[in-house]
């Protein structure tokens, strides 16, 4: 039973962990997206720009939070499966950029290897949420 309730506290705070790193992004992008491009050397130069990287990352990002704190009290499960997808599918997105536009920065290989790191996290603690079989 102790190994179960190790389990269950690791899931809530990697999915809180996982939902405040969402929403410190999608913070920063509503109060200044220009900061997020920042982090990747882009200059936004039209009101379209901002307005985009606010939806994307703001307003996305802020559904996507709410979303893990609604899963985190109502299904675990589902949010660390919906975190395997989100984090795994970020790592994809980056690897693909590898393959068709070349080597990442700094800042896109560090994000990698965070997304890898996360997605790993998020398989082990969904697997680990399995309700122990009773033998016969």
């Amino acid at each position: 039973m102790k190994k179960q309730t190790i389990v269950t506290v690791a899931s809530i705070g990697f999915i809180l962990l996982s939902a405040f790193s969402l929403l410190s992004v999608s913070v920063m992008a509503f109060f200044s997206p220009q900061a997020v491009m920042d982090l990747v050397g882009v200059q936004l130069n039209n009101t379209d720009a901002f307005s985009s990287i606010r939806g994307v990352y703001g307003g996305v990002g802020l559904t996507l939070t709410i979303s893990l704190i609604y899963l985190m009290v109502k299904d675990r499960k589902r949010g660390l499966a919906f975190l395997c997808l989100l984090w795994g599918l970020y790592a994809m997105s980056r690897i693909i950029t590898i393959f068709a536009e070349g080597t990442l920065g700094a800042f896109g290989t560090q994000w990698l290897y965070t997304e890898i790191t996360f997605f790993a996290i998020a398989a082990v603690l969904l697997f680990s949420n399995r309700k122990p079989t009773v033998a016969a």
